[in-house]
């Protein structure tokens, strides 16, 4: 079975042709992300492709399905980019659980690939004062394709990080489970994260979170409606126009080979 990896800021994702994994996609999943025993990633992607289009169904790395990655959908436009050869200019038409998204090719080299996703509007913005454990925290409660969970203030360290994060994705107040993100507005044009991702854990990027982490620091912290996004993985652009929200960063792919495994 054919699988590609793409990164974007190391945010890993496997894609599988729609045809092979179109049955028992959590369990390919759970296999293939698996970084001891497979080949290792945050998330697995079934696709299809058409004429500068493709189709997506995303599984996290635990097998649970998940509406949308901004990473891995840029990750997938440049896997789109590589196969068909498109020159930069391009847009690609992607269809996600979460709607169909543009991504623009704004620039190309080798396997690496900068694009703009456009990501559509935030949905459900609202604060939420959360119980975990012997604290609450404030958090700004949002959909941008999925759900997410963003506490601003100063980041916190590991062992505050590793006890809310998992708290708070797993919350009963998110019944789906949510991506959280912590996030400090450094100046109004930049805002820093740490990413605890639904069905990964810890993650060095995540471009939803980038995109959610930003709007919360627009409503709630002062921050402009264009910044800087720095996670671990590395700084990504967020744009809140009045049509939705753009995400702009690179997408490398980096293996293109076979699964042996069962």
């Amino acid at each position: 079975m054919r699988v590609i990896k793409a990164h974007a800021y190391g945010n890993d994702f496997l894609f599988v042709a729609l045809a092979d994994g179109r049955t028992g996609g959590s369990e390919l999943a759970r296999a293939l992300c698996d970084r001891h025993q497979g080949i290792g990633a945050d998330g697995l992607i079934l696709y299809g492709l058409g004429d500068r289009a493709a189709a997506m169904t995303l599984f996290n790395a635990d097998g649970g399905a998940a509406e949308l990655s901004g990473n891995g959908l840029r990750c997938l436009a440049a896997v789109v980019a590589w196969e068909q050869q498109l020159p930069a200019g391009t847009e690609v038409r992607i269809e996600t659980d979460a709607g169909v998204m543009r991504v623009e090719l704004l620039a190309g080299a080798g396997r690496r690939y900068t694009c703009r996703a456009a990501l559509g509007p935030p949905e459900d913005i609202r604060q939420a004062r959360i119980p975990v454990g012997e604290e609450t925290v404030t958090a700004t409660v949002l959909r941008m394709g999925n759900p997410q969970c963003v506490v601003l203030g100063p980041l916190p360290e590991s062992g505050r990080f590793n006890r809310l994060g998992p708290a708070l994705a797993t919350h009963p107040m998110f019944p789906a489970g949510t991506n959280v993100e912590f996030a400090h507005v450094e100046t109004p044009d930049r805002v820093r994260i740490l990413i605890w991702e639904r069905g990964v854990g810890p993650t060095a990027s995540s471009g939803t979170g980038s995109c959610a982490a930003a709007v919360a620091a627009a409503v709630h912290g002062g921050a402009a409606r264009q910044v800087d996004v720095a996670a671990p993985g590395g700084t990504q652009r967020v744009e809140w126009r009045g049509d939705g929200v753009y995400l702009t960063g690179w997408a490398e792919i980096v293996l293109d080979g076979d699964w042996l495994g069962g």
